[in-house]
């Protein structure tokens, strides 16, 4: 037996070590639980500055400010949104290669002035020879590469479609004026950022292994390499862009482009023919709606997954105070995690081309859907991980290098655009004599059951490789609507799969937190897929009690995703703000561009 003072100290530090073990493992979760207010080296990240961009005519916020500036240029004589949208998109074929794109694809989401909301599927689709096949090896395994780089990597092109579908039947100017910037940026030049001239060097031996990418975006096998400032000059990209001014789709589908593309490919094993150029249509569809906490939120429908996801997150999100249980927080980042994780595991299964397949997205937008998928959640411990599946909705009842850019102007119109390449310079390939990289959207596809693509997401037989089908996608171009019905939020990011929690974190971070429009967009994020069992989060971003409080309810928690990438998801933004005093603007507008990136909010 112990002596009397021995037992009494064991009993203390058990009692102690009890406490901390307790406090550890738990968060309150009640409505009352305050804001967390972290601090030292593993604070929530905060903003360098807290201060938006202002405007009270209109804005345009993107990767790029020369292509921001083109946007705002259409305003300025008198365009609409879309005419800004989609001056915005060619300019970032020119200054943006890297994920600016005529020969990749997106989607886009308009709000017209009446309030009606429409979206333009641009994405890209597979090419008539594109079979399951081509893309597994002769034992029938998943060959990756194919569809990462070089001439199987390839859709075909949506993004000229798209944004001449737009202007056509939305924009208010000419395709002359609209075009005018993006052509000027490659005819005479823009001097070269230090990011940019950086980025293209050290992208030399990729570009090197094909002689049309090596000619336009290296300086060969000088030793030299690009400068920061040095004036960068695309003439034949130049030409490109005016054959489409000139014929409008036909331009780039049709004719001396299109015959360049299909006789590039046929001479190096690729599938894009001059058929199925011509045949490829950017498709009109509903968005996807829902609300959350009297806010109406718009996004884009199948075959991009990000509405679908986005809803769901809001949905889940609405049952419990977000605010009230604090920016970051234990209680909030387990809720929040728990949340993606199911969302992501209907992702995979229910996803596909709706043209192709049936896809249940009403069924999976239901709120009452989210509340049954939430049932099993437990505030103190994670949901075992053999038991986070798919859901079962209601049928029948209807990259990191990817880009975004947000358009709103004084009538109410509003736009968000995302488009991409998939990853950083698409498949490598530039087509001669045209100037522009294509894209590897191939690698969207499920190659095969149970093999994950680049970003680590995996999908079933909905989402497979065939001929005329398009790839699901994660860009998300949202637009959100104040309970009064007004334009209130334009956003959307980049960054493969993480694209869906970064635009759901920002709304939340607006709507919830009572951040401005540069805090919610430069606040630390967090992302889970589902698969891998990681729930990421950025550098600087959760306090240690935070992670510790995480570990301590089961989860596997890392710095950086995808390989330890710190930050991601550069997020484009606009905040508009309505007065009732007819002393101040009826409208103003408010914008950021992440400062991950190297992006521009302008506005007049």
């Amino acid at each position: 037996m112990l002596p009397r003072t021995t037992a009494r100290t064991a009993g203390i530090a058990c009692v102690l070590l009890t406490t901390v073990l307790v406090l550890l493992a738990w968060t309150p979760a009640s409505p009352r639980e305050a804001p967390r207010v972290a601090s030292g080296p593993q604070a929530a990240a905060v903003l360098p500055s807290p201060t938006p961009e202002y405007a009270e005519n209109g804005m345009v916020v993107s990767a790029k400010r020369r292509a921001s500036e083109a946007g705002v240029a259409m305003l300025e004589k008198g365009g609409n949104a879309v005419d800004a949208a989609v001056a915005t998109g060619f300019a970032l074929a020119v200054v943006h290669p890297w994920a600016g794109n005529i020969g990749g694809g997106g989607f886009m989401v308009i709000r017209m002035p009446d309030g009606s909301v429409t979206t333009i599927d641009h994405r890209e689709d597979a090419p008539s020879g594109a079979t399951q096949d081509v893309y597994l090896d002769e034992e029938g395994n998943a060959v990756r590469s194919r569809s990462r780089r070089g001439y199987l990597a390839s859709g075909v092109p949506g993004t000229v479609a798209g944004l001449l579908k737009a202007l056509d039947k939305y924009g208010t100017l000419d395709r002359e004026t609209v075009m005018a910037p993006a052509i000027r940026l490659a005819r005479e030049g823009f001097a070269l950022p230090q990011s940019l001239a950086q980025d293209l060097n050290e992208s030399y031996g990729d570009f090197a292994a094909f002689p049309a990418t090596k000619k336009y975006f290296t300086k060969g096998d000088s030793t030299l390499g690009y400068r920061p400032g040095e004036l960068f000059v695309q003439e034949d990209l130049a030409e490109t862009l005016v054959r489409i001014r000139n014929q409008g789709k036909a331009g780039f589908y049709e004719g001396r482009t299109a015959e360049l593309i299909a006789d590039q490919f046929a001479a190096n094993g690729g599938l894009i023919d001059e058929q199925d150029l011509a045949e490829y249509e950017a498709v009109e569809r509903p968005p996807v709606s829902t609300t959350y906490r009297g806010y109406e939120v718009h996004s884009m429908g199948p075959p991009s997954s990000g509405g679908v996801a986005i809803a769901q997150l809001l949905n889940a999100a609405e049952m419990k105070p977000i605010g009230r249980m604090g920016f970051n927080s234990s209680a909030t980042v387990h809720y929040i995690g728990e949340t993606m994780r199911r969302v992501y595991a209907d992702r995979a299964k229910w996803l596909g081309d709706p043209d192709h397949v049936e896809v249940p997205t009403q069924g999976l937008i239901q709120k009452d859907y989210m509340r049954d998928r939430m049932a099993s959640f437990d505030s103190l411990r994670i949901t075992p991980s053999d038991s986070v599946k798919a859901g079962e909705p209601a049928l029948g009842t209807e990259s990191m290098e990817t880009s975004h850019y947000s358009v709103a102007d004084s009538s109410g119109m509003a736009v968000s655009v995302t488009t991409t390449l998939n990853s950083g310079y698409g498949s490598k390939v530039v087509i001669d004599n045209a100037g522009f990289f294509m894209n590897n959207e191939m690698n969207d596809f499920v190659l095969k059951p149970g093999v994950p693509n680049l970003y680590g997401l995996s999908g079933t037989k909905r989402n497979l490789v065939a001929p005329g089908r398009r790839m699901v996608s994660s860009m998300s171009p949202t637009i959100v609507e104040d309970p009064d019905g007004r334009p209130f939020m334009v956003i959307g990011a980049p960054g493969g799969s993480t694209i869906i929690t970064t635009t759901f974190q920002v709304i939340l971070n607006v709507i919830d937190h009572g951040m401005n429009i540069e805090r919610a967009i430069a606040a630390g994020r967090i992302h889970h897929q589902w698969k891998p069992r990681i729930l990421s989060y950025e550098q600087n971003t959760l306090p240690q009690d935070v992670i510790w409080n995480l570990r301590a309810r089961g989860w596997t928690v890392e710095m950086g995703v995808f390989g330890g990438i710190p930050r991601w998801g550069r997020a484009q933004g606009i905040r508009i703000k309505h007065s009732e005093d007819r002393r101040a603007p009826l409208r103003t507008f408010h914008g950021s561009s992440d400062p991950r990136g190297t992006g521009a909010a302008v506005g007049f």
